[in-house]
This record gives structure tokens, sequence and C-alpha cells, in this order.
């Protein structure tokens, strides 16, 4: 059977499907309306459920009159709501860029998956009544057939198509058949960063309407200037002609406000001790309607969005976003997301102080913008619209680039304007201009109820042009009371100007801290800035989330941003494990670029969302003159109500005294004194720890739910001693024997040998036990970050990854009591130059401590080095070591924001943190000793330290966690330095302050060995 071409036709996007239209279920009573359950509404018949499944590897293979041979077999059985591939037809892809198939617009490959579907209902049609075929969610097209009959088409994969299917009905068993295609011309549109999937993967239901029904609905709030008074319009339409409607207007508490019969449009005022919307305080009106048979609710929250100098406002309030960029995206679902999946992010977000999302790169269930506006987030509403493969899809030429006769000194700027102009190719193509505006009316029209959308996004990614214009000036005609967003509009074809009337933001992505300094730096009222996606939270990131979180604060125009994103996507693989790109056998592909989530696929929180948590903390404190103070950065409540603070002050860090403080009232944006003062002592390190917590529970958290904390420290600058240790008695002298490779050193507990060659401790013996498993040796590479996926190519080019240590002259000596070693040495890796150069001395004594003297140059030409210290090979894998520094979690210099420093324990599988993608894991900064039942070492400044089941060289070698070795020990590595970890991956370098690139420093550190070795 050969489908109609609907799906090679960009004029071609619907047929036979109803206008798009505001959410709507129609119920028979208030009660059961009220309540929102619509599957207990008797005009909602629910579809779902296992659905007869052929699959076809071409739609070229259906079968002759497939889609209306009522004897056609079907051995197949599929759940709907689904994605096929998750069900073992078809084939995973993941790629984020490159469209999965030619770029042929608007033409797909003949080798186009389709899926047909079967579904036999029973119904007895009322002849007073219609019937609505609903599909919330479709990838990437749908025929459909009902009792052998066509009834239409339509494709955007995430927006609702509803069909009138009355006419095609009939008494008794119904045959419903669905016709879905991998591929078609709206998939040049829908080129979104993700793993590819297909089929009905939303609801699909029937709903029961009066002939002349209720079809849309568009409720518009407006408050005055003082936010005093709310004249709420509601524009009801109806299939054939206006009709009576009863209204009933609630207030929040239920308390009833108006009651009134309507024909048409109608007003609302409302005067008396409004109560406004917000995330924080979602208060929401309920409004009732009624007529014949049906009652419909629609919960309305009064609040008023807008720019006035440059400064987003909501009532009236400046508002920075707190937000995150999120997919529908499950590992055993995938696009498929009920309600109890939305909710379990939804309580994830808020327990970490997220406030905001935007809906990445399309529209969500219609359901879950609804759960927003109860739980209170603020959303940005993006179109289901992305092509980024546009602007790659040719290669430039080996000689200068794919224009010809370049000049070479202006190749770059040519090959990067072509790139431009091939980006904007569909955003100026007139072809597609209908299909990018009806991917608009489809986003709006269905939501346009929810006041918790803000903003409209016309999608992602796509260039620019005069179709996405267009799309902006009829956004503004339809709802001129939200803001409208797009990034791409940045992007100018070399020979189309752009007009940037009808955005009301500038938006950009992964731009620098900077970027927004140098956009407020001339002082002019500009657009407000929104970073609608930053901090690419791929593997162990977040370094920078910190520095953003200042830098929007520092800026009135910046609006805040969006951090990439919300999960990681990784199906499972057929051996139970979580799988990439490439992991399936698909091509092309992106790796693992799709692990850039703040979660993981099972929601399984990274310490990156630790990170953020604290980062988007709704209070902060500081010392002004050793007083405390109390900052509340809620944007609209005061901190008082919500919650309390415990404090707890530390000497040397145990706690001495601990307390709760009740607060005054803290309104938003204020600060006040909590009446504590830091002693100045400075023969000791002074903590005060304080944790912020709920006074009562929300819908989402539990009453005492920690929101933040705030660590101060007094202002002592040393580094805390470590316990005195349990000491072996110091016996006799130390004996030192030496050859030609090694110097061996005796007392009476230990021995020690030097090899000569390297400079460095091969051997550790403790009353005749060898404590190391494998040489010590210097150490300054890392197992590479996904966030070092460029600087890696520098650090290999260097021989970072190769480096090891070589001595050129040894030299000892007894002083006193104690064996000096003075040698020097370098780095060196096969190829290259030297990288470091390295004076250094150990002094033992006669207990057999060893204390290390180093000062090192590094060659000022060669990259910032990853680290630089010590790695031990230690034979167990359990032992318990004590530390005093940053923790208990991952820390790094730029990402230590969710630790604080005290006492912790640890050991190597708990320190371990167990990536998808094995990288560096497990440091901690600021580390002031470490110790376990036979070693203590100390420096004389904070140290990094990484406890590890396994060496950098393993985890860089491993793809996927589960491939791991079973591990035979354990490596300590103890870190003068650490380059921090950024968000490079996606994202601009790291920056400056926080890369280790001294070329020159010094480091004193101390090996104590117990007597319990």
């Amino acid at each position: 059977m050969t489908l109609p071409r609907y799906f090679e036709d960009p004029q071609t996007l619907h047929i036979n499907t109803r206008p798009h239209h505001s959410y709507l279920i129609p119920y028979a009573d208030v009660s059961t309306a009220c309540a929102g359950e619509r599957e207990k509404s008797t005009f909602f018949t629910l579809l779902n459920g296992d659905w007869q499944f052929n699959y076809y590897p071409s739609y070229l293979d259906l079968p002759e009159n497939a889609c209306t041979d009522p004897t056609l077999a079907f051995p197949n059985r599929l759940v709907v709501p689904s994605n096929w591939q998750n069900h073992g037809f078809g084939q995973h892809q993941y790629t984020n860029i490159a469209y999965p198939f030619p770029y042929d617009p608007p033409f797909v490959p003949w080798q186009n998956p389709c899926g047909l579907y079967q579904r036999i209902f029973h119904l007895k049609p009322q002849p007073d009544k219609r019937y609505l075929l609903h599909f919330e969610g479709v990838d990437s097209c749908l025929f459909v057939y009902l009792n052998g009959q066509f009834v239409g088409y339509s494709q955007i994969s995430h927006a609702t198509s509803a069909f009138d299917i009355t006419e095609y009905l009939r008494s008794g068993d119904n045959q419903l058949r669905v016709a879905v295609l991998q591929w078609c011309d709206g998939s040049y549109l829908e080129d979104q960063d993700k793993f590819r999937m297909s089929g009905i993967f939303r609801d699909v239901y029937l709903l029961t309407r009066e002939c002349n029904y209720l079809e849309d609905l568009f409720i518009r709030s407006r408050l005055d200037a003082e936010l005093q008074h709310a004249t709420i319009d509601i524009e009801p339409t109806f299939r054939e002609a206006d009709r009576d409607i009863r209204y009933r207007l609630y207030a929040p508490d239920g308390q009833l406000i108006t009651e009134k019969i309507a024909t048409g449009k109608l007003t609302l005022e409302i005067s008396d001790a409004l109560q406004l919307w917000n995330a924080e305080n979602p208060q929401l009106y309920r409004l009732e309607l009624q007529y014949a048979a049906e009652t419909l609710v629609q919960y309305i929250g009064l609040r008023q969005i807008r720019v006035e100098q440059g400064v987003l406002l909501l009532n009236n309030r400046p508002l920075k976003f707190k937000g995150v960029n999120r997919h529908d995206s499950d590992p055993r679902t995938g696009y498929s997301i009920g309600p109890t999946q939305a909710l379990n992010d939804l309580r994830l977000m808020k327990q970490h102080n997220i406030n905001a999302i935007r809906t990445a790169h399309y529209p969500n269930a219609p359901w879950f913008s609804e759960l927003c506006d109860k739980l209170g987030f603020y959303l940005i509403a993006e179109a289901d619209l992305e092509a980024h493969g546009t602007a790659f899809r040719y290669v430039p030429q080996p000689e200068n680039s794919i224009l010809l006769n370049v000049p070479k000194e202006n190749a770059d700027a040519r090959i990067q304007q072509q790139v431009i102009d091939n980006f904007c190719e569909l955003a100026r193509d007139p072809c597609f201009k209908a299909a990018i505006l009806d991917r608009q009316q489809a986003n709006l029209e269905r939501d346009k109820n929810r006041p918790s959308i803000l903003i409209w996004s016309l999608g992602n990614e796509s260039g620019f042009g005069e179709n996405f214009e267009a799309a902006a000036t009829w956004l503004k005609m339809r709802d001129p009371d939200r803001l409208t967003h797009y990034e791409s509009s940045i992007y100018q074809h070399s020979t189309h100007q752009n007009d940037l009337s009808q955005l009301d933001l500038h938006s950009e992505m992964y731009a620098a801290t900077e970027d927004l300094d140098a956009y407020f730096a001339d002082g002019k009222i500009k657009k407000p800035y929104l970073l609608c996606e930053y901090a690419h939270a791929m593997g162990n990131s977040g370094g920078d989330l910190e520095d953003y979180q200042q830098t929007f604060a520092r800026h009135p125009g910046s609006a805040g941003g969006f951090v990439w994103e919300w999960c990681d996507h990784s199906p499972y693989l057929a051996n139970g494990h979580p799988g990439y790109g490439g992991d399936f056998g698909d091509y092309p592909n992106d790796g693992n670029f799709c692990l850039d989530g703040l979660v993981s696929a099972e929601r399984q929180p990274h310490s990156s969302l630790a990170e953020l948590k604290q980062v988007f903390r709704p209070l902060r404190a500081e010392l002004r003159d050793s007083t405390v103070w109390l900052h509340n950065l809620l944007d609209f409540s005061d901190a008082a109500v919500l919650f309390s603070v415990e404090y707890a002050w530390l000497h040397n860090g145990v706690e001495v005294e601990r307390g709760i403080l009740e607060l005054p009232s803290l309104p938003a944006g204020e600060a006040c004194s909590l009446g504590l003062t830091m002693p100045s002592n400075n023969d000791a390190h002074i903590l005060l720890n304080l944790t912020y917590r709920l006074r009562k529970a929300t819908a989402l958290l539990a009453k005492g739910h920690c929101v933040g904390f705030d660590q101060l420290a007094s202002s002592h600058n040393g580094v805390l001693a470590a316990p005195q240790a349990m000491l072996q008695d110091t016996g006799k002298a130390i004996q030192v024997n030496e050859d030609a490779r090694e110097l061996r050193l005796r007392g009476r507990h230990f021995e020690y040998c030097l090899d000569k060659t390297k400079g460095i401790f091969k051997s550790l013996q403790q009353q005749g036990r060898e404590l190391l498993r494998a040489p010590l040796e210097f150490n300054l590479y890392r197992a590479p970050l996904d966030n070092d996926s460029q600087i890696k190519q520098h650090w290999q080019q260097a021989g970072y990854h190769q480096a090891y240590s070589r001595a050129y002259q040894v030299t000892w000596q007894a002083v006193e009591e104690l064996i000096e070693i003075n040698l020097n040495a370098a780095m060196l890796s096969v190829s290259k130059g030297r990288i470091l150069s390295l004076d250094i001395q150990y002094r033992i004594d006669r207990q057999g401590g060893i204390a290390i003297h180093l000062h090192a140059h590094k060659a000022s030409q060669l990259p910032y080095l990853p680290r630089f210290g010590l790695r031990f090979w230690l034979r167990e894998n359990s032992s318990e070591w004590e530390y005093f520094g940053y923790g208990p979690g991952e820390s790094y210099i730029d990402k230590h924001q969710a630790t604080r420093l005290g006492y912790y324990r640890t050991n190597p599988q708990q320190n371990f943190v167990n990536y998808l993608r094995p990288q560096e894991n497990g440091s901690h900064w600021g580390v002031h000793f470490i110790q376990t039942d036979w070693l203590q070492i100390q420096a004389q400044q904070p140290f990094s330290f990484n406890l590890a089941p396994y060496s950098q060289e393993v985890l860089a070698a491993a793809t996927h966690n589960y491939a791991l070795p079973p591990s035979e020990g354990s490596v300590l590595c103890i870190d003068y330095a650490m380059s921090g970890i950024g968000s490079a991956s996606c994202g601009p370098k790291l920056k400056e302050q926080y890369r280790f690139n001294d070329e020159e420093f010094h480091w004193m550190l101390n090996l104590r060995f117990t007597r319990a070795a």
C-alpha cells in the first residue's frame, strides 16, 4: 500500500483536524471537574493500553489496503502510549545536530519505517453528540482510518491532533487504525538534541461533546499599575454559534466571588484583596463554566509579566529565572512521560531551588503546564521546532572554504558566514513558512490559559529570517500580554537584515560571564539578557555555577538562565545497562553527548545538582565587620514566614554550640542582622554553620526540608593541625645503603626504597609490611572530564597523559637525627620537551616520617596542568580515611558550594562517583589533613585528594562504568592543586583563575606513619 505523499509536502500539514485550540476536558458535574481527574469524566474515554501493531522497515512494505482491510493480521502487541524502539522495533538513534537522514527537504528516505496500529473500541454513538478523537503526541506523523475510511492526517510530533470522527462511527465495535511514519517533512523542523524515537507516545482518547460544543477558550487577565485591580477577559468559541454559559469565579480560598450568565465575550472585575500568582506562592482562582450537560473548569493565575527599563518584571518586581531545560525522557518509556514521572521531576526541582523550566525543545503534555500552575514553576513554552542540522550539511573545501576564490585571510569569516547562511535556510524558505507558523499556533493555542507560561519561545537553533519574523509577529498579535524569546535571532543571514522588534529578550546560550558583563558595560538600556542554555551539565560538571549566579545578581538587566539540562538520556540496552549514542549500532551518532543532565536517566542526582541547589539557595549570609547578616533572595516572600535558621559554632572543627534563630520579618530582597558575632580568635579555626529549613510543609516538600546553608569562617588562615598520631618508638639511627639505582633507608620499624632514576619512593615498608602495591609517582594527569574534551587534545600533545619523573642528581646527608635527601628531577614525556623542573628534598626522621619540600618550574609555553601531586598505589580497597576539608561530596576549586569544611570519613568505594562515562571524580578540595589507621598526611597549605578504586588510566580507557574491571586495590592522589572543571563540554573555556597554570610553585607535605601499620 502506498500512503498519500502528504508527508513530503510542507504545504500539507493537517487534513480534517480541528483547529488548534486550548486544552479543555468536559465533565458532567462540578466536583469531578474541580478534581481535574479526566478519567472520571463520563465524557472522556481513554484509549491507551495494548494495541495491535505491525512494524514495517519501510512504509512501502505496507500490504495492499493495509489501513482499510478488516482481515489484516496483527501478530504483535504494543502498549500505547510508547515509543516502538523501546519494545524491540526499529533502532534507537542519538544525534545532536546532524539529521539522521540525507538533507534533501522536503523529501525523506524511501526506507522510512512505519508502524501500523489497530484498536477496537466499543461505542454506541448518541445522535445529539459529537465525538472527537485526540492524539496528544505522535512522532512524526499519522494517518488515521476508522472503520475502513480515511479520517485524516496530521504532523507536529509534540502537538495535539484532534479529529471529529462523528460521521465515521458505528454502533458497536469500531476499528481504529493509525499509520505512523518515522520521518516526514516535519522532521526537518524536529532536529532536537535527543534520542530519535517514534510512535504514539502520548495519550489517545475520545471526547463526547455537545453538537455545538465549546471548542476554544481564551482567558486573559490584566492588572492595573498598582496591582490592586484585575480584569479578566473571557473569550469562548463554540463550534457553531455562541450560547449561554453560566460562569462562577472562586477565590483561591474557595469563596465565590461572582456568578454570571453570558453569551459571547465576558469581562469580570476583581478589586478586593487580590491574591497574585508567582512560583513562590502559586495562588489560583477557579473559573467554572456550565452549559447544556457540560461543565469545564479553568484555573486562573493573576500575574503580570513585562519589561521596563530593560529589566524583566513579574508583578512589578524584578525576576530572575533559576531554571533548567527539560526534555521528556525516561530510560524505560522514552518520550512517554506520565504525571507520576513528571511529579518526580518537579519534586526534585523544588528540592533543589529550581523555579523555572524551559520546555526543551517542544511543548510538554498539556497537563504538565497545569502542574506547574499549581505547584509554582515559571515556564518558557517552546514550539516544537529545531532545524540545527541545516547549519552543517556541507563541509568546507580543504583549499579555503566552500566558496571558491576566497582570499586566505578572509577564509574563516567567510566559512562562518556560510554556516550561518546555511543555518538560516529553512528560516527563510517560503515553502516552510506555513509549517513554522503552524508550530507556533499549536504551541500557543493549546496552553494559552496557563499562568505558569510567561514566555513563548519560537523554537530552538533554527536560524532566523522572514519565517520567524512572521511567527513572532503572530505571537505578539495573538497574545500581547506575554513575552517572546528566540535565541537564534542573533544569527544574521548575509542578505537579510533581522527584524527583532517582536522579540522581548536578548537570548544567548553558553556565553561566558564576561559576555554578560560586556553586554551591560556601556550602561545603556537594552533588552533583558537571558541565558536560555548555560552550564552544560555533562558528567562531572557544574564548575562555574556560582560565577554565573554572581554575574546574574550583578546586573539588574539579567533575567537569569536555564541550565542545560535536567536529565541524562540513556535508554536501556539489551543487557539491562544504560546506553548512549553508538551503543545501539546507530549512525550517525553523537556518543555520550546525551549524558548531560543534572540527574541521571533514573533521576539520581549528580553532584552538579547539589551544587546548583546551593547556588540557587533563597537565603545567603555574610559577615559585615564580624556581624552576621542574612539576605532574602526570594522575589516575593518574607523569609521569616517560610524558613527557620539553625546555627552551630565549631571550634577547630568540633561543634561547641547549636541553636535555632527566630527571624524577624525579612521581606524579599532585603537583609537583616542575625545578632551573631564572629569571635576574633586567630589561634583557632572558628566556623559558623547556618542551615535554612522550611517551617512548614508545601505541596512538594516536607516540613524541615533544607533549602540551603552557609558557612562563615574566622580570619584564621593557617591549616588545622592533624590529631596527634600514635607514633612508633624512635629506636636506632637510620641506616642508609645506596647503589646506582636505589637508596635504601632502614629504621627500627620501617624500610624505604628511593628510586634514584625517578626521584621518588618505590617501596614503603612498615613493620615488615609493604604498604604500596606499586611505586609512588608524581602525577599531573587526570581521567579527562567531558568538560576536558577540548583541552585534553593540548594536554596529550604536551605529553601530560604519559608523563613520568626522571631524576638527574641525588645526594643525601645525615642532619642530626634526620636523613636529608636532595635531588633535582623533571617530569618528561616521550617525544616531548620537559614539562616540569623539580627540586625536591625528602627529610626522613627516626620514626619514619617523611617531610617533602618540592619546588617546581613549568615550561611557560605549555598548556595549564590538569593537576600535580603524589599518587599512592594502595593494597587495600576498603580502608576508612578521615579528613578535614570540604565534603562530604566531591569538591573542586570551582565546585564546592554544596560542601562544607569539616571532619568527614570515606573509603575508596564510597568516595567513587560512578559516572556512566568514567572520568575524574570524587576529589576533595581545601583539605587540611587526611589520615587512616596507618598514615597521616598534612601540608602547609590546604590541598586536594582523591581516593578511588581505579586509576586515572583505567577510567580514561573505559567507555562505560559497567565495563570497569574488578579493582585490585585503591589509588590515593594527594594533589598540590587540580584545575577546575568548568562546563566546557559545550560552553566557554575554563576560567583563568581556575586553571592550574602556575609557572612556579612550592609544596611542603608531611607523611606520618602510625603504630597500627
